[in-house]
């Protein structure tokens, strides 16, 4: 795939239309930009595999991917999207495979780049941690009908 490089205030507004960094101002935007690399991946190849080790997370520049969690589609992800993002935090196993269904440009975020922009810009963290608060109280209502029909559920969030 050629490509000579995605523009700085492309990357930039990619990264201020990922949920986990929205809010974040100028100067925080263009630190997360700095610590990004490009990457290419063609159709086909597995970006991330479901229970193996997890250091990086992704935003997608160009193309499109499916993840899928048990051999179950979960998503379908396009452009601005962010996925990987819980290796981010705790740099534990997978929790879906990741498959390019198009030719992609991504940029790819480290771990140690990740916890060290979140040591060294505590409102960056705050953000982060204010994004993450929003997605288990969406966890939380996802959950709650099963509760109602009795089923067991060990609690996500108090």
């Amino acid at each position: 795939m050629e490509h000579a490089g995605t523009p700085r205030h492309h990357k930039a507004d990619l990264i201020r239309s990922v949920a986990l960094f929205q809010g974040c101002n100028d100067a925080e935007v263009a630190r997360i930009c700095s610590m990004t690399t490009e990457h290419w991946a063609r159709a086909g190849e597995v970006l991330t595999k479901q229970g193996e080790p997890g250091l990086d997370g992704f935003v997608i520049v160009e193309g499109q991917v499916t993840a899928t969690r048990s051999g179950r589609r979960i998503a379908h992800l396009g452009p601005g999207t962010l996925f990987g993002e819980l290796a981010l935090l705790d740099g534990n196993k997978r929790t879906a495979t990741v498959v390019a269904e198009t030719d992609l440009i991504l940029l790819v975020l480290s771990r140690r780049d990740f916890i060290n922009l979140l040591d060294t810009a505590p409102s960056v963290a705050r953000k982060v941690m204010a994004e993450l608060g929003a997605r288990l109280r969406r966890t939380d209502d996802l959950i709650d009908p099963l509760a109602e029909r009795g089923g067991e559920v060990p609690p996500l969030s108090v």
